[in-house]
């Protein structure tokens, strides 16, 4: 990630979608609570908060201290779980019913998204794999092996069925 922050720095990448302005701001926050002692301490009412309502209540598990780049958009986040060791780049799309995290109990083969990938409904990415940038994962699939830059994947589990252009525009709901 790189060194400047601000808590709004999803805000025009999710201007279409209010929910997903209020999600992103809202993690950003508790991101910058978590990234140093002091700020954890003082703040700490705001993460217990943060972790109550986001992950019991609506049900959208996107842990704290979690590395996401700039850009990060939402869509529709209720049964979003993302494994606090994934690591997700910048410009990344993600829709409800999503999971990515490791398999079995390992804590440290997690995925790596890269950089402008979107993520359809009801997607599991699972393991110690790579997920290219400018990929497009469709919905439901299962993602079990490494995705290559600029793939369009789909089905359970995925397979490549095209490869798309970074200049194409970015699928929309």
């Amino acid at each position: 990630m790189n060194k400047s922050y601000s808590i709004i720095q999803d805000w025009q990448a999710n201007r279409k979608y209010t929910k997903g302005k209020l999600i992103t701001v809202c993690f950003r926050i508790a991101h910058l609570a978590s990234r140093n002692s002091l700020m954890k301490i003082l703040l700490m009412p705001y993460l217990i908060i943060y972790k109550l309502i986001f992950e019991w209540i609506l049900g959208i598990e996107i842990p704290y201290n979690l590395n996401i780049g700039k850009g990060f958009v939402v869509w529709h986040g209720p049964g979003l779980i993302i494994h606090r060791n994934s690591i997700i780049g910048s410009n990344c799309t993600l829709r409800h019913a999503t999971t990515i995290g490791n398999k079995g109990f390992s804590n440290i083969e997690c995925p790596k998204i890269g950089n402008n990938v979107n993520i359809g409904a009801h997607v599991c990415i699972l393991g110690n794999i790579i997920v290219g940038d400018n990929a497009i994962i469709g919905a439901g699939s299962i993602v079990i092996k490494d995705v290559p830059s600029n793939a369009v994947v789909a089905g359970n589990p995925a397979r490549i069925v095209n490869y798309n252009s970074p200049s194409k525009p970015e699928l929309s709901d």
